[in-house]
């Protein structure tokens, strides 16, 4: 699996193998793609539940706000809120996409994601961010502005499933929007599997 540099970037956009939405050459780097913050969060309301319980659909644990361009949205110290890049990403079969923060944000306390810095290939849509300060001060934060950059990398062979395949169950192709997580889903799943492999015991 190999990097893609500049030049293997706009081959790749012109060939259709990536697209992004809107584009410009301006930010296009050696080996990635700069992004940008759009002005839509999801804003986590602390006071709806007593914690958080992956196995639950809590609908009511977070609302969208909206910041105009211009405008600023206050990150404070330790606090922990969804956005999302103004840019939408589709990948070919054969690339997979590795979503990474700006250094100069990173020196100021700020994280673009926990654990969500993987594209699948086949991914289609805006790319949530999962946006914290470990600062001590807050932080503004500006619809436009670089919020980080994405790179690309060749996989050996195109995959045979790409995210967004039906029997992937994939939960988040197409987002437009910052997207609440859908981890109780995933315990569905499991309790699916466990029930039909217990059957299938109890049948042998």
């Amino acid at each position: 699996m190999s990097v893609l540099s500049d030049r293997d970037i706009r081959l790749a956009l012109a060939a259709g193998e990536i697209a992004i939405t809107p584009f410009s050459e301006a930010d296009v780097q050696p080996a990635s793609v700069d992004l940008h913050l759009d002005g839509t969060f999801r804003v986590f309301r602390n006071n709806r539940y007593g914690f958080i319980d992956p196995r639950v659909e809590q609908s009511e644990l977070t609302e969208l706000e909206h910041v105009a361009d211009g405008e600023q949205f206050m990150l404070h110290p330790g606090e922990f809120v969804l956005g999302q890049t103004r840019e939408k990403i589709t990948l070919g079969n054969a690339l997979l996409g590795r979503l990474d923060g700006k250094s100069s944000l990173g020196r100021l306390g700020l994280l673009i994601h926990s654990t969500a810095g993987y594209v699948d290939p086949g991914w289609v849509g805006n790319l949530t961010l999962e946006l914290g300060n470990v600062a001590r001060l807050p932080i503004a934060l500006y619809p436009g502005m670089r919020i980080g950059q994405i790179s690309f990398h060749r996989m050996s062979s195109p995959v045979e499933r790409p995210y967004g395949s039906s029997e992937l169950r994939s939960r988040y192709q197409g987002q437009t929007e910052p997207t609440a997580s859908a981890a109780h889903l995933g315990f569905d799943d499991e309790h699916q599997l466990k029930r039909g492999s217990s059957e299938q015991l109890n049948r042998d």
